[in-house]
């Protein structure tokens, strides 16, 4: 009984650090894509975030001042941190190092597809429902799918009031989800199985 409590409060733990993981790395792509810096729900993005990047932020700034390693490395760091913790907490011992940095990576990547993900899925929602909303969550979800939408659009454009490049981003995502981040988790062994929510 007190095995099965603590097996899920790993698993709890582990759940609130995949989601901590997840603020993270949309504070990273929220950069990345340019999204308003003083639009409220960046701003609490970067709140709760920063006092995790800001050891980060001394020694990497951001690249080509879009993309923040600071914050890329900082997640890095944590997931790997939290790896190595729940494995030894739950008694299984320490992997080997290159399997908590490829888990580490794998949750990255897992991370930054299910904003997408999940991203993709509110714009369409919010097309059908208010086209022309300007609430802060609506404008910050269509400037953070903008980048990776518009060069499918260049290729596909819509078909009078039909889009279909949100279906080629899925299928792109569910590939890269199935192949890359598949093969990361199970080349990162006993640490893949703490990647993703």
């Amino acid at each position: 009984m007190g095995s099965q409590m603590g097996n899920a409060g790993l698993l709890l733990i582990n759940s609130l650090i995949n989601i901590y993981l997840f603020l993270m790395m949309l504070r990273f792509l929220l950069q990345a894509s340019q999204a308003d810096y003083y639009n409220p729900i960046s701003q609490s993005v970067v709140k709760v975030t920063q006092p995790v990047v800001r050891p980060f932020q001394t020694f990497l700034g951001p690249v080509m001042g879009r993309f923040d390693l600071a914050t890329l490395a900082a997640a890095f760091v944590l997931k790997a941190v939290s790896i190595v913790i729940i494995l030894q907490v739950a008694g299984i011992g320490m992997p080997p190092v290159t399997q908590v940095a490829i888990g580490a990576l794998a949750a990255i990547a897992n991370a930054i597809l299910k904003i997408y993900f999940f991203a993709l899925i509110v714009m369409i929602i919010l097309s059908w429902v208010a086209p022309n909303a300007s609430h802060p969550g609506a404008l910050l979800v269509m400037q953070l799918v903008e980048p990776i939408m518009a060069p499918v659009r260049r290729v596909i454009p819509p078909l009078g009031m039909i889009d279909l490049s949100p279906i080629v981003v899925f299928i792109a995502i569910s590939l890269i989800d199935g192949i890359v981040v598949g093969s990361l988790t199970r080349a990162a062994g006993i640490a893949g199985a703490l990647v993703g929510l």
